[in-house]
């Protein structure tokens, strides 16, 4: 069940959703919060072995993506004329907003794109949409107010598009989980944000 704007102020009010700064009250709509564009960027490039390029295996028992990112990975930080995302590339980014899901609220939340970009050929958190319940919850930090939401984005249509920090950039949709789950989300992702400056 996807909660009202409504349900979704009572859930903030109880502590039982945080997000981070609290969004504007031009953020809401009936169901969702439109979550804005945080300045880091990372382009991805084709890995290269002695020059050669080479694939990626995310079932090999050795693959790191955190390794790959340092090493394939191009940082960037919007500047005051934006970042041109230029057609046919792929960026993680991330949100300015912090989320927190704990567990025991049983809620989880979809990210979605924004249809203003999308009919641009930007797709956003594609094929990633589930915050799951737990996301950006530390039990033993109480003063965690969560985690910023990597965005996998890539721009397919034929389109250069200019990308400006605090754009919205997409919206979050907040459910209700049926019971409360055993375990909170606890991934590589649980605590995230954008890369360390390498």
């Amino acid at each position: 069940m996807i909660l009202s704007d409504r349900e979704i102020k009572a859930a903030l009010a109880r502590g039982a959703l945080k997000i981070t700064p609290e969004p504007s009250s031009d953020a809401w709509s009936s169901t969702a919060i439109d979550l804005t564009l945080a300045k880091d960027l990372v382009l991805l490039r084709v890995p290269k072995v002695a020059g050669v390029t080479t694939s990626v295996c995310p079932a090999d028992p050795n693959y790191q993506f955190d390794q790959l990112i340092a090493e394939c990975g191009q940082k960037f930080t919007i500047g005051h004329d934006g970042y041109i995302f230029k057609s046919t590339s792929f960026l993680l980014s991330w949100t300015k907003e912090r989320i927190q899901l704990p567990p025991q609220a049983r809620l989880a939340a979809r990210v979605e794109g924004k249809s203003s970009l999308a009919r641009l050929g930007i797709g956003v958190h594609v094929t990633a949409p589930t915050i799951h319940a737990g996301f950006g919850y530390v039990p033993n930090k109480p003063d965690y107010v969560g985690s910023p939401l990597q965005l996998e984005m890539w721009n397919c249509g034929p389109l250069d598009v200019k990308l400006v920090e605090g754009m919205r950039i997409c919206q979050l949709i907040i459910e209700v989980v049926d019971g409360t789950p055993d375990k909170g989300y606890s991934g590589r992702f649980l605590v995230q944000g954008p890369p360390a400056e390498g």
